[in-house]
């Protein structure tokens, strides 16, 4: 394991106390938050393709060959599981917000994906965001 993995994974166990799915919003997160893990942005490989095989905290339901979205099933999984990535005493400080944050923009030293998101200007980001925030 590389020094920055073991920091980002230290990271989360120390320091992250995670919102309980009951206090984030599911209607919001599956019409709004989920495409974005399937959207197509320029440069990266979508968010599926990498987290659906990962064996880190951020697992994604895998898709098969034809599959273009999730069914409500593996929805309600995903949920769970990025759930976890929110910080209820501090969401700007989420995980789920960081980790594929440009550090320019205050992001997390290492995301083997790259940067998803430049700034936080992103409009994903803002939805992303407004979520952990508890937008319904």
């Amino acid at each position: 394991m590389t020094l920055a993995r073991f920091a980002f994974f230290a990271a989360m166990a120390a320091g992250c106390t995670v919102a309980s799915a009951q206090s984030l919003d599911f209607d919001y997160y599956k019409t709004k938050v989920e495409p974005i893990f399937s959207k197509h942005r320029e440069g990266h490989a979508r968010c599926v393709v990498c987290h659906s095989q990962s064996s880190n905290s951020f697992r994604l339901a895998e898709w098969g060959p034809d599959t273009t979205a999730f069914t409500e099933e593996q929805s309600r999984a995903n949920f769970a599981v990025i759930s976890k990535l929110v910080n209820k005493n501090d969401a700007d400080k989420s995980v789920l917000l960081l980790h594929p944050l440009s550090k320019d923009a205050g992001g997390h030293e290492f995301h083997s994906g790259g940067r998803q998101f430049e700034s936080k200007d992103d409009p994903d980001w803002k939805t992303l965001q407004a979520w952990v925030k508890g937008a319904k």
